[in-house]
């Protein structure tokens, strides 16, 4: 079996795996250790914005979270301790670049083709490389020609000192609102370059003390009852961040109210203030954000970027702005229409050829045509009010009841079938359509036609739900004695 990415959803499957007694699988890592996203976004202030005790999975909880929103260090910390805990670097090939997927008909075996020339096989292939692993570099005219330090808030380089640079910050979405505090901090200059400007809610951060960490170690009931406190919270925002209700135009004046209490100037208030409903685009969730742009070594530029030029750059208005350092916190290339490497199916057919005019999948995990293949953060899988682990715990326990059938019941393929699919997918779009994705703002969550192919239309609760069994009415299969389960190795 084949597990494709070692962070959180690829080492949260082999652990459900190993609760199965499933131990004949391997996990392909491009990296040179566990972490994902997280080993990879080691830039300063790195942080969630969902609480700690929510981001993290209910059948490996940490007692010992130092705070209600945990930075980026500590988060990988509980990364490492679960992969050691579990024993799980034994199933990991770290450097292993897949360049591809392929599956086979007569043998119903999916093989791994890699940079390197390594190959892989395996009966299941699970997906869980994630949405956010490509960093995403901007189409802005003479990027190469800037001669100055470039760091992408993905990739930070901790050897180059800000000390007294003059920088330059060209992005202020969820990355770039944690970067920029601390960097006001260091550098003797910093311009933010804002294209577009987002909702800010306040983030109500708090230390745990040793106590409540002592009550979660000894009591897991009561961590349980405070992560569903969190849970039941953000379920309820839901009503104003996932549809535009009245509760929308309340979250929009409480960000107001934030933006009046931290920002003395009403111009800059303005150039501050999104013209679209909150929910539209992600939320940023950050304390610190608009403190850091009141600093008098900190200013807001929203003139469009003409060129970057050798010493910096040049705006739309003709002012060139030289900097030692362009940060550039502008996320992730996430890929909505097409797939990280090629994925061949049934018959040779090609998911990217499929995905063309946007992803879609049957309950996010299973695609028609491609048996046997399994999606964790798959098409219209995305939270917009509540932690991503919820829903990607969620597809994990999915996935794994769907691959103890396969094996179980000595299945050579289980293949979803295009109607339930097609079927699902047309109900997910309709509810799309009443959403406040879909209400006119442009993000990464659409297409470049405005299809909607990222996010869950509903409550985590009802996401979860429907992966809460799989039922064999909704897919064809084919048995055989060549559906033994094989260990997956080089071949």
């Amino acid at each position: 079996m084949l597990i494709v990415g070692a962070g959180f959803a690829g080492l949260g499957t082999a652990i459900r795996l190993l609760e199965r007694g499933i131990e004949d699988f391997v996990i392909l890592e491009r990296g040179d250790d566990v972490g994902g996203t997280w080993r990879d976004n080691s830039y300063p202030g790195a942080a969630c914005d969902i609480p700690s005790l929510l981001y993290s999975y209910s059948f490996e909880q940490n007692p010992k979270w130092s705070r209600a929103y945990s930075g980026g260090s500590e988060i990988l910390g509980y990364i490492q301790r679960m992969v050691d805990k579990h024993q799980l670097r034994r199933f990991i090939k770290f450097g292993v670049d897949v360049t591809g997927l392929t599956f086979d008909d007569s043998t119903g075996m999916w093989t791994a083709d890699t940079a390197a020339g390594e190959i892989f096989a395996g009966r299941c292939a699970v997906m869980a490389a994630g949405p956010l692993a490509n960093v995403s570099w901007p189409d802005i005219r003479g990027l190469d020609s800037y001669t100055g330090h470039k760091i992408h808030s993905a990739r930070w380089d901790h050897d180059y000192d800000m000390s007294g640079k003059h920088v330059a910050v060209i992005g202020t979405g969820a990355s770039g609102v944690q970067i920029i505090p601390e960097l006001v901090k260091t550098a003797a200059r910093v311009k933010v370059f804002q294209r577009t400007p987002g909702w800010v809610l306040p983030r109500l951060d708090f230390q745990h003390p040793d106590w409540a960490q002592r009550v979660f170690g000894s009591s897991p009931a009561v961590q349980n009852l405070a992560r569903q406190a969190w849970y039941w919270t953000h379920e309820a925002a839901a009503v104003g961040m996932v549809w535009d209700t009245p509760v929308t135009t309340l979250i929009q004046w409480i960000a107001k109210a934030n933006l009046r209490r931290q920002i003395s100037d009403p111009w800059v208030r303005r150039q501050l203030t999104p013209d679209f409903r909150a929910g539209c685009k992600r939320m940023l969730m950050t304390s610190d954000y608009y403190a850091a742009l009141e600093k008098d070594n900190c200013k807001l530029i929203t003139w469009p970027i003409a060129t970057l030029s050798p010493n910096g750059i040049r705006t739309a208005d003709g002012i060139e702005h030289d900097v030692d350092c362009i940060v550039f916190a502008t996320g992730f290339d996430v890929c909505k229409a097409g797939t990280p490497f090629p994925i061949a199916g049934l018959g040779g057919r090609k998911l990217a050829d499929e995905w063309s005019g946007g992803a879609y999948a049957y309950k996010s995990v299973n695609v028609s045509g491609y048996p046997n293949l399994f999606f964790t953060f798959g098409p219209n899988s995305g939270p917009g009010h509540n932690s991503a682990l919820v829903y990607m715990e969620a597809q994990i326990d999915y996935i794994v009841q769907a691959i103890g059938i396969v094996r179980n019941k000595d299945l050579l393929t289980l293949d979803v079938r295009k109607d339930r699919q097609d079927r699902f997918n047309e109900d997910i779009q309709r509810r799309l359509g009443k959403t406040t994705w879909n209400s006119g703002c442009q993000s990464w969550y659409l297409t470049e036609d405005g299809k909607n192919t990222t996010m869950f239309p509903g409550f985590a609760t009802q996401f979860a739900r429907q992966l809460r069994t799989v039922e064999l009415d909704d897919y064809s299969f084919t048995s055989g004695a060549a559906a033994s389960s094989a260990t997956p190795s080089p071949l």
